[in-house]
């Protein structure tokens, strides 16, 4: 079971571009405050501050838009993970239709060192606690 995780956003004009829809940047953004919030969400009863992540490759679909003051609803969850690498994945969501998908690929590092390191048990139970 693949637990999801679920944020809204209300898009406001500065999100808005020349053809009068989210613009594809917005989507960027968001996608890095969607993994923020979950992972402090994942670990506020087990804080993690020897690592951190950083992102080693994006890859969006855009499938309709999103226009001012509609409420986005941002799905997110964990795939596969190995080495020092982890799969997210977001839906972002208006009105009941699939706006856009994405998968990002973060890397873990070394929170000293800034040096890629292994993803440990500790980490994994609290990234797919029902895999």
């Amino acid at each position: 079971m693949t637990m999801k995780f679920e944020i809204k956003r209300i898009v406001k004009a500065v999100d808005i571009d020349d053809l009068n829809h989210v613009n594809n940047v917005v989507y960027v953004k968001w996608m890095e405050e969607v993994a923020f919030e979950h992972w402090q969400y994942l670990t506020k009863d087990h804080p993690l501050p020897a690592y951190i992540w950083v992102v080693v490759r994006h890859e969006i679909d855009y499938h309709k838009q999103a226009v001012l003051n509609d409420e986005i609803s941002a799905k997110t969850w964990v795939g596969k993970t190995i080495g020092f690498k982890s799969e997210r994945h977001i839906e972002f969501y208006s009105k009941g239709k699939l706006l856009v998908t994405s998968k990002t690929i973060w890397g873990m590092l070394d929170a000293k060192t800034y040096k890629p390191i292994r993803i440990r048990e500790n980490v994994l139970n609290i990234l797919q606690p029902f895999k």
